[in-house]
């Protein structure tokens, strides 16, 4: 994997990007549509392609283990010919279900027993089995397998799971490090920094992330309830200790502000469940407001969704029909309000890029982040 940095805008950290993989290039700020299960839900992979525009999309490691299964991936060569993805993919490790599953495992020092959320069996992951199961699924860039941990949280606690996320990825690298691809292209290891909210730990981890000078790194343990101001303080600690010439990644991040406020604190890449789940639920992010889109008030709009059409692949629908499909629970309003959210995030972010190279990505944020904040 490569990275190069091609403008950085004078009055804040964001900058304007590109990586190169052996799947493709991504230009950066970008934003990864999460395909849990080796799909984004509600949406086609050529609407993902030529309409939403997505570069890169996400799969989950401790999903695709459980369903379809190794075997199948690793007979298909790979979960890009499995489901037919010829873009990049970024694989989570299975780390963030340490946090989310945390009533159904148990964790220690050589890795986490989990039951399955699917029919209640076991099954045991190690920062070695994470890197192999990740190698057998085949994506591009793979994620160290660490501990999420949970807001709020004692220093304790955060401390010492600290220390255990360290000593896993120091095993992690070894797997990876004696290991290779099975499909004949290479892979990228990102380590992931944690410490919760505490100032002390997040510098300590951060340090440790960088000395591995790994070709990119992410920053784990962040929208999991914290204040935004607290994470966005995080964040800003830790991006100023990571390497400046490799790619940031802020993992499971967030809002349409979320994603601006942190561009300008220097972070590179995102993902977030947020626009296709809260699209099956319809809210409809728009670039001048969010939209409730069940709500009395659409039910005579017949304006498209959103009146840049830069941002709507779709503008031939309107308000109301959009009302009309979830009010009638039409598959086709998930659909429809699904892609249209996909595309404002990577409208949001390719936006954000051309303004970083134009030098007035600052201005454009300042102007935007209210707009884009309101309830409508």
């Amino acid at each position: 994997m490569n990275f190069k940095i091609s403008k950085k805008d004078n009055k804040s950290q964001a900058r304007a990007g590109k990586i190169t993989t052996d799947h493709g290039k991504i230009e950066t700020p970008i934003f990864m549509p999460v395909g849990t299960a080796g799909t984004v839900k509600a949406i086609h992979f050529k609407e993902l392609k030529n309409d939403i525009k997505a570069q890169i999309i996400l799969g989950n490691t401790y999903h695709l283990y459980l369903r379809p299964g190794l075997d199948v991936i690793k007979s298909a060569g790979g979960l890009h010919k499995f489901n037919g993805w010829d873009k990049p993919v970024l694989t989570d490790s299975g780390g963030y279900q340490v946090y989310s599953l945390a009533a159904q495992r148990k964790l220690t020092n050589e890795g986490v027993v989990f039951q399955s959320h699917i029919d209640g069996s076991k099954h045991k992951f190690t920062p070695e089995r994470a890197i192999d199961i990740q190698r057998i699924i085949g994506a591009d860039i793979i994620m160290a397998f660490d501990e999420c941990t949970p807001y709020p949280c004692t220093y304790e606690y955060a401390e010492k799971s600290l220390k255990i996320t360290h000593k896993w990825l120091g095993r992690c690298f070894e797997q990876f490090n004696k290991t290779s691809g099975n499909y004949g292209y290479s892979q990228t290891l990102f380590p992931i920094v944690q410490g919760s909210t505490y100032n002390d730990l997040r510098k300590q981890s951060a340090e440790e992330i960088a000395s591995h000078n790994a070709e990119g790194n992410a920053i784990g343990g962040l929208s999991v309830g914290e204040p935004h101001e607290m994470m966005y303080e995080m964040t800003d600690l830790v991006c100023n200790i990571l390497p400046k010439d490799k790619p940031r990644y802020l993992m499971g991040v967030g809002t349409p502000e979320n994603i601006l406020e942190s561009i300008a604190l220097g972070v590179d890449m995102f993902d977030c469940v947020m626009p296709t789940r809260n699209a099956r639920h319809g809210h409809i992010f728009t670039s001048e407001g969010i939209i409730n889109i069940k709500n009395e008030k659409w039910k005579n709009d017949f304006s498209p969704v959103d009146e840049n059409g830069d941002s709507f692949v779709d503008s031939e629908y309107t308000k109301a029909y959009l009302r009309h499909l979830f009010i009638s629970n039409e598959t086709l309003g998930a659909m429809i309000s699904s892609q249209h959210n996909l595309r404002f995030y990577l409208w949001l972010v390719e936006t954000a890029r051309q303004k970083i190279i134009e030098g007035s990505f600052t201005e454009w944020k300042n102007i935007m982040i209210p707009k884009i904040s309101e309830r409508l």
